[in-house]
């Protein structure tokens, strides 16, 4: 075929190889468009992270102004903690009645000062004052027995000394006899059946005399013995007549010390209790503190530890020390009691309020930090560390010991010369880094 044939078999109007260039729509992949989502958002996960971690963690912006920075300085650690104290009587004693009784009479008023040994009512029990008298009564009737049984021992002993003598002199005259039969017998004037009988009853008297010697040595002893039961229970009659009479006295109740009275609100008539307490008897001269102080300090505070009162004004200072520890723990506190060692300051007063210093250990060189509210939000286990240009501050790890109320001791974490932030952190606790900025 020629080729003005083939031109004259295409459509009119047509390029050269219209048919072989037609465009092919291809289909979306629902499933390969999640895919690149995905893997988008894990990519800018991945970036957003190394960034972060490039630029110190989460970030927040702070005004400096709102912060107090300090700087780390060297310098005498003074191992203390302020105290608050109550003034308090230094000897109390409470007034309670050894035996119960009722209320005859009241000789002194409430608050009222009073001496050691002053009675300060007058009780009455009829029952104590009978059991009293009973009592007297069978202590005279056993004093008298044992008088009588004194008297029956020493009549006895002088029974045996009285039969011992009666019977040497019977020995020595039969003796006599003996040896006078003896001599008429060999002469031929006394009959054997006589001699027989004389020496007969000298071996009787004989052998009667040394029971009855026996026997006065037996009775001696038993009589010791009883005389010494005897005094026995005279003493015991006696203690129990001397401690009857004491509860008769106590019914009239003394001061047990000097000082003054309170609590003592008695009616005439009034039924008072055996160990009922009538009130108490406060020293008005001496005085001690009651300290209330924190658990945490519950294992370095220890019996006579010294403390310190700086009296306002003067600057006077009182040395104190720990007198007493109460181990009970209330309200996440202890008590201790503290007491002038020296003199006393003269212008303190019965519930007063004083602000001391107890002292835990010995000053040392230290690391130092200023005491601030931040402690209380990282309990002194982090801080931030402001940088050299003033721009930012880093969370950094730290190891702190002890802290008075001026100072913290640095163990670990900080050098001299740097500056942290002591200021609360409550607005930004959880964050790495601070941009410091000036507006």
């Amino acid at each position: 075929m020629t080729k003005m044939d083939n031109n004259i078999n295409k459509p009119a109007g047509a390029h050269a190889g219209t048919g072989m260039d037609r465009k092919i729509e291809k289909k979306r992949s629902p499933l390969k468009m999640a895919l690149w989502g995905g893997g988008g958002l894990i990519v800018a996960i991945m970036l957003y992270l190394v960034i972060e971690s490039a630029t110190g963690g989460r970030t927040f912006r702070v005004e400096e102004s709102r912060l107090v920075v300090s700087t780390v300085t060297s310098g005498i650690y003074e191992d203390y903690i302020p105290i608050r104290g109550k003034v308090t009587p230094l000897t109390t004693v409470f007034v309670s009645a050894t035996e119960g009784g009722r209320v005859e009479k009241i000789l002194v008023e409430d608050g009222a000062i009073v001496k050691q040994g002053q009675e300060l009512v007058e009780l009455s029990n009829p029952t104590l004052q009978l059991e009293v008298f009973q009592n007297e009564a069978r202590v005279a009737g056993e004093l008298n027995a044992m008088r009588t049984l004194e008297l029956q021992l020493e009549q006895n002993r002088l029974r045996h000394i009285t039969n011992i003598t009666t019977l040497d002199y019977e020995i020595q005259k039969l003796t006599r006899n003996v040896e006078r039969y003896r001599i008429l017998y060999e002469r031929g004037n006394f009959t054997k059946t006589q001699l027989d009988e004389a020496e007969e009853d000298l071996e009787y008297k004989i052998k009667l005399r040394e029971i009855t010697l026996q026997t006065q040595e037996t009775d001696a002893r038993m009589q010791e013995q009883q005389l010494e039961m005897s005094r026995l229970d005279a003493q015991n009659l006696e203690r129990n007549l001397a401690i009857a009479r004491t509860s008769l006295d106590n019914l009239n109740m003394k001061a047990q010390i000097e000082g003054q009275l309170s609590g003592f609100d008695l009616e005439l008539g009034q039924t008072v209790g055996r160990g009922d307490s009538i009130g108490q008897i406060d020293d008005p001269y001496h005085f001690k503190l009651e300290v209330q102080v924190d658990e945490f300090y519950l294992n370095r505070v220890d019996l006579g530890q010294t403390g310190v009162y700086v009296r306002p004004g003067d600057n006077a200072e009182f040395p104190m020390r720990i007198k007493k520890i109460y181990p009970d723990v209330q309200n996440n506190q202890f008590k201790i009691d503290m007491v002038f060692t020296e003199e006393q300051p003269q212008d303190i007063r019965r519930g007063q309020t004083l602000q001391s210093k107890l002292t835990l250990g010995d000053s040392t060189e230290a690391l130092l930090i200023p005491n601030g509210a931040f402690y209380q939000d990282t309990g002194g286990s982090w801080i931030f560390v402001v940088s050299d240009d003033n721009s930012f501050a880093v969370k950094r790890n730290i190891r702190l010991g002890r802290k008075n109320n001026n100072f913290i001791e640095v163990i670990d974490g900080l050098e001299i010369g740097e500056r942290v932030i002591t200021s609360p952190y409550t607005s930004f606790m959880d964050m790495d880094r601070l941009k410091l900025t000036e507006e």
